[in-house]
């Protein structure tokens, strides 16, 4: 018996695209939405403060896969020249349990959160979204920020803003380079990017003390607000003025509320989560007036649905190293 594994290098190596992880969350999430997955709210360890170390384990029907992702978050790193997400997945057979793959995914985190915003404008965002914010311009903003190109054919300005001026001026000159047809600008706060926006995707650090300056009224009527960070960058008045409430699980949000760190001042109801949009089971944005939210955590079945794809195609190009059990 053996199992492959696959480096940081080998599953970029693999050449999966935005628009196929895109695809492969829709599946996911409709699989989700029909009751056809098994995902229990992942577990965490905390050996620092605002650091965490979480399980997230995901069973999915069809297309069918299972495994589990052991992944870190520490904000300390990047100062230490060291990634902020690290981790691994493992992969495992559904008819026997034996694993059959160990990846590297800092990729896949990075990709799959980034396509949960692009999910998100699929059914939520308004016709014709011309501007796009970026509040926190880190990794998962480069990831979301492609997604967004795939799912608004109309986006012509994004409007960027990081607490760091290098970072800001870091992800403008790559974007710019990669998407040649967008106009970036620079802002001098977050409020100042998020209010003539039609999508807003923050993605600062997650901190247990955060000090949101995003309050009612930035978000534009007719906004879609997708925050990547819980409830660091959003005040409780600006998510319960929105006319719906959305999450990728509410059992995990609820789940994590649970605890008393995050999520205090989110609003009682939550209108619908990804899947049951992405099943058809509830409706989407319904007018081009709604200010809607959506808060997108990371769950484990982005992860082995992309983690899927990529190791059918390790198999099919023979990639990664061939490891006994």
């Amino acid at each position: 018996m053996e199992l492959v594994y696959l480096s940081r290098a080998d599953v970029e190596g693999l050449g999966m695209t935005m628009r196929e992880v895109l695809e492969a969350l829709d599946l996911g999430f409709a699989a989700k939405g029909r009751g056809e997955t098994e995902m229990p709210p992942k577990p965490g360890i905390h050996t620092r403060p605002d650091c965490f170390i979480h399980a997230m384990p995901a069973y999915v029907r069809s297309p069918e896969v299972a495994g589990m992702k052991w992944v870190s978050g520490y904000p300390p790193n990047p100062a230490k020249g060291l990634p902020y997400i690290s981790g691994l997945l493992v992969l495992n057979d559904c008819e026997t349990g034996l694993p059959i793959a160990v990846m590297d995914c800092a990729w896949i985190t990075a990709m799959r959160t980034g396509a949960s915003a692009g999910i998100s404008a699929r059914y939520l965002a308004r016709a014709g979204s011309e501007t796009a914010a970026i509040v926190g311009c880190g990794v998962q903003a480069h990831t979301s920020l492609m997604a967004l190109v795939e799912e608004l054919p109309a986006l012509a300005e994004v409007r960027c803003y990081d607490l760091y001026d290098a970072a800001t001026e870091a992800f403008i000159a790559d974007m710019a380079a990669r998407f040649r047809d967008l106009r970036f600008v620079t802002c001098a706060d977050a409020p100042e990017a998020v209010r003539p926006a039609d999508v807003v995707v923050t993605a600062v650090p997650i901190v247990v003390d955060p000090k949101p300056d995003l309050d009612a009224g930035i978000l534009k009527e007719g906004g879609l607000a997708v925050s990547l960070d819980y409830d660091s960058a959003w005040t409780s008045a600006a998510m319960r003025e929105c006319d719906k409430f959305c999450s990728d699980d509410v059992g995990q949000l609820l789940a994590t509320k649970k605890h008393g760190v995050y999520f205090g001042g989110i609003p009682e109801t939550v209108t619908a989560d990804l899947g049951e949009l992405a099943a058809g089971i509830k409706p989407g944005r319904q007018g081009d007036a709604e200010r809607i939210f959506s808060m997108n955590m990371g769950i484990a079945v982005d992860d082995m649905v992309t983690a899927r794809v990529l190791y059918e195609r390790a198999l099919e190009r023979g990639a990664g190293v061939r490891l006994p059990l």
